[in-house]
């Protein structure tokens, strides 16, 4: 991180004002954490997917159930990939009920966050640290880490920060569209140097969707250009 991205970060923050805008990256190499903008929790919307993901798959590897479990119609891995890459809220909501809003919320402290599953709140900080610990394999083993990271990619909605990478670097990510909030959280890396980079962002309504895509490509230029 230079001094030169964070004045232009905070530029693009500070010039689109009407908006609340919350940006957190995490440096993967050594964990350096850079928060702009609004950092009170937001709705967290469909970002708190990739929580309740990790939830479940933690219970996997601790042998409290499996993947081929029944979950609706379909099975809990079924359930968990139309969850993140669909971003389907049926499945979101079966997937909460497997884990246990209980179970839900001491896992989440027990990685450094704080999450209440009933009001979904979380600050672009924690779910960059969400991010972060996923794709640094603190979260879960290898296996689960790429299978979980595979549902990331080609998803239901890549206008926001997928759009505005250039070829030679990867997105995991994300995104999150309730109401007047729209998110995105992601990992952005070109196989040596990898950022956890999140955006939140809260207006008055769908209408000015267009206008906030535009900011998270302004956004997402910066770093890439900044970083890579």
């Amino acid at each position: 991180m230079t001094p030169a991205l964070d004045a232009e970060i905070n530029g693009i923050i500070d010039a689109n004002g009407q908006y609340q805008i919350g940006v957190t990256l995490i440096d993967l190499s050594d964990g350096s954490s850079h928060q702009y903008g609004v950092q009170a929790p937001f709705e967290a919307a469909s970002t708190a997917k990739v929580l309740a993901a990790a939830a479940y798959y933690h219970l996997v590897e601790t042998g409290a159930v499996s993947l081929d479990d029944p979950l609706g119609d379909y099975t809990a891995g079924f359930q968990i990939k139309e969850m993140i890459q669909d971003s389907d809220n049926d499945s979101w909501s079966l997937v909460m009920d497997a884990v246990g809003y209980s179970e839900l919320q001491s896992y989440a402290a027990s990685i450094g966050v704080s999450y209440d599953p009933m009001n979904n709140t979380l600050t672009p900080s924690e779910m960059a640290s969400i991010m972060a610990g996923l794709y640094g394999g603190k979260l879960l083993n290898q296996q689960d880490t790429a299978q979980l990271l595979s549902y990331m990619q080609n998803t239901n909605y890549e206008s926001l920060i997928p759009a505005a990478v250039p070829a030679g670097i990867t997105v995991f990510h994300k995104y999150g569209l309730l109401d007047d909030e729209l998110h995105d959280a992601s990992i952005l890396t070109n196989g040596t140097d990898s950022y956890a980079f999140v955006v939140y962002t809260k207006g008055q309504d769908e209408s000015d969707i267009p206008a906030r895509t535009d900011i998270f490509h302004q956004l997402t230029q910066a770093v890439v250009n900044g970083l890579f």
